[in-house]
């Protein structure tokens, strides 16, 4: 999983909605390929952008309720957060490019 720390249900709310800057979270399964395909692209995002913007890992798995409060239906799933609300979600696997061109607004 590298450097981005997971999140469970119980710890979304303080550290997800409640957090000051935007925060990344990746939604994820162990039997998910094209997640981890992602993972090594969002630990090098986090390795250089995790000053702007806080990345965290939620297994749907393990932790079902913030998924589904969430609709998140497809994994990957990356949803950017910012005052409590999602600003921004990314459905599936991206190359490095693209996931940084949709994340520019919050990474700049």
């Amino acid at each position: 999983m590298g450097n981005i720390s997971a999140v469970t249900d119980a710890e979304f709310e303080a550290q997800v909605l409640k957090s000051d800057k935007p925060v990344l979270v990746d939604f994820w399964a162990e039997w998910c390929g094209p997640c981890r395909q992602v993972a090594p692209i969002l630990d090098e995002i986090a390795t250089a952008h995790g000053d702007k913007v806080t990345f965290f890992k939620m297994n749907v798995d393990e932790n079902p309720v913030t998924p589904s409060s969430y609709r998140v239906t497809g994994i990957p799933t990356i949803n950017v957060y910012q005052g409590g609300e999602v600003v921004k979600s990314i459905v599936g696997a991206r190359p490095k490019a693209k996931l940084l061109d949709e994340l520019s607004e919050f990474i700049a």
